[in-house]
């Protein structure tokens, strides 16, 4: 433990020794391919294409729409994305993606793809997990669009273990400073029968700059692996009380202040049938899966969010979810899920798409309160 505690700690004080941002915003060649900061999403967009031109083209989802009978007014659109962008230690070092070629992997591509697919889609909450690279990529480079964040790292993250790694991967939680004000932010290790485990969620509160509306979104990334279902399940109910707390200490006498929304998004590592997806559709605080929208009677979850082949086998299922209070939001739009054709016979990750988990996207409302 000592060894890997002072790679932590050396890891959590690498902001000190961030670089100044480039003036210019052109791709910078002689620095090997790194990411020239911008506060222009379409330059960082475009230095992303030119780093990639070499490379397939991603995959092209649409926006489903959501119609919905009866609906009442809301107001306050804004859009959330929930993504596992794959620790770049663990796909290099630990999760053995037999029929993904090792080039596909390296960071030095793969950092524009996971940037490509943030900046399509723009949204104003971003929820990650697996994130390796917060202090000396994500964090500098979406700061200068205008995103603050807040990062909770694994406290044994198994990305120490790996050698040459960058540091511990975690749960970040970046949010549009211009669409959302700060209210409060907090760490969370979560437990289970009040036993410490490593696994982490990050808990924001924020207010819409819009109308004056408060929002709580949570992000966190389960327990891996079959046989620890228990673990998950303790893990989700730790998560729920803790988040019932929180939002009900924001409740006061000032309307402005009730019904806050929550949203929660995170790699739950748990099918549907699983006993901790039941504990969250059941939970007191009123959530509902958004991807459930895109199937035809709307309560069916996709048939996978994430899809690869390990020397154990093939894996598809889904694992991945955006919960909301289904009283106090409205799902808008859906990203669909790319096809099977699309994803390709050797899986995730790959050339055009950097992960082994897909993105979810979604557009939300707030309901007009009654």
């Amino acid at each position: 433990m000592g060894g890997g505690a002072t790679r932590l700690y050396s890891a959590l004080n690498r902001p000190q020794a961030l670089p100044e941002p480039h003036n210019n915003t052109t791709l910078d060649s002689e620095h090997r391919g790194s990411i020239v900061r911008s506060s222009d999403p379409e330059e960082l967009l475009r230095q992303c294409e030119d780093a990639l031109r070499d490379r397939p083209p991603r995959f092209h989802r649409k926006f489903i729409h959501i119609h919905e009978d009866g609906r009442s007014a809301s107001s306050g659109h804004f859009r959330v994305m929930q993504w596992n962008i794959l620790a770049q230690a663990l796909g290099e070092g630990m999760d053995s993606f037999v029929h993904c070629p090792l080039e596909a992997l390296s960071w030095s591509q793969r950092k524009y793809l996971i940037l490509e697919e943030i900046l399509i889609h723009r949204p104003h909450i971003l929820c990650l997990q697996e994130v390796d690279h917060y202090f000396d990529t994500f964090q500098p480079v979406l700061a200068g669009l205008g995103y603050c964040s807040h990062f909770c790292p694994k406290p044994w993250s198994p990305c120490l273990d790996v050698e040459g790694n960058n540091g511990p991967d975690g749960c970040a939680l970046f949010y549009d400073q211009s669409e959302f004000e700060l209210l409060d932010s907090v760490n969370i290790r979560l437990s289970a029968m009040r036993i410490p485990t490593n696994q982490v969620a990050v808990v924001t509160m924020l207010r819409s700059r819009h109308n004056n509306r408060s929002v709580c979104i949570a992000v966190t990334h389960l327990k891996a692996r079959a046989g620890w279902e228990w673990l998950r399940s303790a893990q989700g109910s730790d998560l729920l009380r803790q988040l019932q707390n929180l939002v009900q200490q924001r409740h006061s006498p000032s309307p402005a202040s009730q019904d806050v929304p929550l949203l929660v998004c995170g790699d739950f590592n748990a099918v549907p049938s699983e006993e901790v997806y039941r504990r969250f559709t059941s939970s007191l605080l009123g959530l509902d899966s958004a991807y459930k929208k895109l199937s035809q009677d709307g309560s069916t979850e996709p048939a996978y969010t994430t899809w690869k082949i390990r020397p154990t086998g093939e894996c598809c299922s889904t694992l991945d979810y955006i919960w909301y209070a289904k009283d106090s939001l409205r799902v808008e739009a859906v990203l669909d899920m790319p096809t099977e054709e699309q994803i390709g016979p050797n899986r995730l990750p790959s050339y055009n798409y950097p992960s082994d988990h897909l993105s979810l996207v979604c557009d939300f409302s707030f309901k007009e309160r009654e």
